[in-house]
């Protein structure tokens, strides 16, 4: 074991310090604390060998901007090899931070043990809505726009992806502005009115096609929106972001919103569609589609959006690096001021749609995820009146969608809103 020569004293006993131990983060209640827990954040501690020694466990607490939010130390004894466990109270305002542990050494020197988040009262935080006044008139032109433009539903049956069951289609048609836009679409080979989900793609993902032996009662419709998936030409690179950042008008999002829309219009025009049941889900860029679906078009029933993309820009940009860099960039080199560049997203901002979503809401979301953090997650996800929950998952980043609690959540929510909306029993 290695123990320095370095002594604390505890009353009339002095031990050395030692940081030969082997240290474990506790997950209690999904690292997630709010102001009554029974145990704070703690840290098992077992030492290596068989001499009594001192250790210092130290706990610093950064908010989302990096800013210290707390700092404390525990000092522990081991007699011979035997165990411990510290503990840290939780006392912080509703948010998300950093957590970093670390043990001492005799000369001050700090041994990492863990960086993680944690979050503390999430459903309590406050990202006031930064909508301008002209925001509704503003997305009800677009739509009007949206109404005017003939859909063209052009239908491309795909029977090396089909079978006995159903039916896959590549899609084809005309969104906003008349820009071409696809999706691949399945739906059951039986005759019959059924339940419909839509799946809003995540940024620069590449398109896939669903099983058809699977969800044989139900259609499925996976949409590409302009210039990404289906629609993205060879040589095209993942700009989207910034596209157009000019102005509200030329903005990519307004066009990608309204695809958004038009895919719940090809969705009910199908014969086989309840349009009464119909669901949509997605992640990250399309977790945030997701959430604008159910805002502008009440057609959609109940979502499952996780770790939801594009909400609370000015915060977002200030405690991730991306997309911040890129937009930043693209604003810097067309003279855009801050100012003037919160003022366009703030039309494309998450949380500045969310109360107008009515439909039953799941929220997944990735506690340690560094590309849609938390808290701007919780920014749109707080200020939804609609019936909501959300489930967590500590250990995940970005890509919940890997997690098979998600997948199992996701199900079970669509299946409890068909038996209690539609008296329809998946069991």
């Amino acid at each position: 074991m290695a123990v320095f020569p370095t002594i604390l004293s505890c009353g009339c006993v002095t031990l050395p310090v030692t940081t030969d131990v082997d240290a474990e983060v506790i997950l209690d209640d999904n690292w997630l604390y709010c102001g009554n827990d029974k145990h704070g954040l703690r840290v098992a501690l077992t030492n290596r060998d068989t001499s009594d020694c001192r250790t210092v466990v130290n706990l610093l607490l950064l908010t989302d901007m990096k800013d210290t939010a707390a700092a404390m130390t525990h000092y522990g004894i081991f007699k011979g090899k035997n165990s411990d466990t510290v503990c840290f109270p939780i006392s912080l305002s509703p948010g998300f931070y950093q957590a970093q542990i670390s043990l001492s050494g005799p000369d001050g020197e700090k041994v990492p043990v863990k960086t993680f988040n944690i979050g503390c009262n999430p459903e309590q935080i406050i990202s006031p809505q930064d909508r301008l006044d002209d925001f509704q008139e503003f997305w009800d032109r677009t739509i009007a726009e949206l109404a005017a433009t003939e859909a063209q539903y052009t239908l491309t049956f795909l029977p090396e992806c089909s079978n006995d069951l159903r039916n896959i289609y590549r899609v084809d048609m005309k969104s906003f502005g008349g820009v071409a836009v696809s999706g691949i679409y399945a739906e059951p080979a039986a005759p019959g009115k059924y339940p419909a989900y839509i799946t809003y793609m995540g940024y620069n993902s590449a398109p896939w096609y669903p099983d058809p032996a699977s969800n044989s009662e139900a259609v499925e419709f996976i949409l590409s929106i302009r210039g990404q998936a289906l629609n993205k030409k060879s040589g095209d690179k993942a700009g989207w972001i910034t596209e157009g950042i000019g102005s509200r008008e030329t903005y990519y999002y307004r066009g990608a919103f309204m695809d958004v829309v038009r895919a719940v219009d090809f969705i009910s025009s199908r014969e086989k569609v309840d349009s009464t049941r119909i669901f949509a889900e997605g992640g990250s860029q399309g977790g945030a589609l997701t959430l604008i679906a159910a805002a502008l078009d009440n057609r959609i029933k109940a979502i499952a959006p996780f770790v939801p993309f594009l909400s609370d820009f000015p915060d977002y940009f200030k405690i991730a690096p991306w997309p911040a860099n890129e937009v930043k960039a693209a604003a810097d080199s067309l003279g855009i001021s801050d100012d003037e560049l919160y003022r366009t997203l703030s039309y494309f901002d998450v949380k500045n749609f969310a109360d107008m979503i009515e439909c039953p809401v799941l929220m997944g979301f990735g506690l340690q995820d560094d590309v849609c953090p938390p808290h701007t997650n919780f920014a749109g996800y707080n200020l939804i009146k609609a019936e909501k929950q959300y489930i967590c998952f500590p250990e995940a980043g970005h890509h919940v969608e890997t997690e098979s609690g998600w997948w199992k959540a996701r199900n079970e929510f669509f299946d409890k809103i068909l038996e209690q909306h539609f008296n329809i029993d998946k069991k």
